[in-house]
């Protein structure tokens, strides 16, 4: 079994579990936007966004550093919890 990685905020997520997340804060066209690859932005679905993401490094890379970029910074409010982020959640 592989070790506890407490500071890397992508440990546990699978890619799936990241892109559903970004298209449901974010939604297709702004996903498209931010991320400017064809499978965002023609007839864009979850199972051919993974085929591409999968096979293409550099796009799953900007794929998660958005991720990443939407997380809520301590003390911010997140948007889909509507709660205030415990800065004891992100700091160790």
């Amino acid at each position: 079994m592989t070790a506890p990685q407490p500071n890397n905020p992508l440990h546990g997520l699978t890619l799936e579990q990241i892109l559903v997340r970004l298209v449901e804060r974010l939604g297709w066209a702004t996903l498209g936007r931010r991320v400017s690859i064809r499978c965002f932005n023609h007839e864009p679905s979850i199972a051919s966004s993974l085929k591409f993401l999968r096979r293409t490094p550099w796009a799953r890379a900007q794929v998660e550093a958005l991720y990443l970029d939407t997380l809520p910074q301590p003390g911010e409010v997140d948007a889909e919890a509507r709660i205030r982020v415990p800065r004891s959640k992100i700091d160790p």
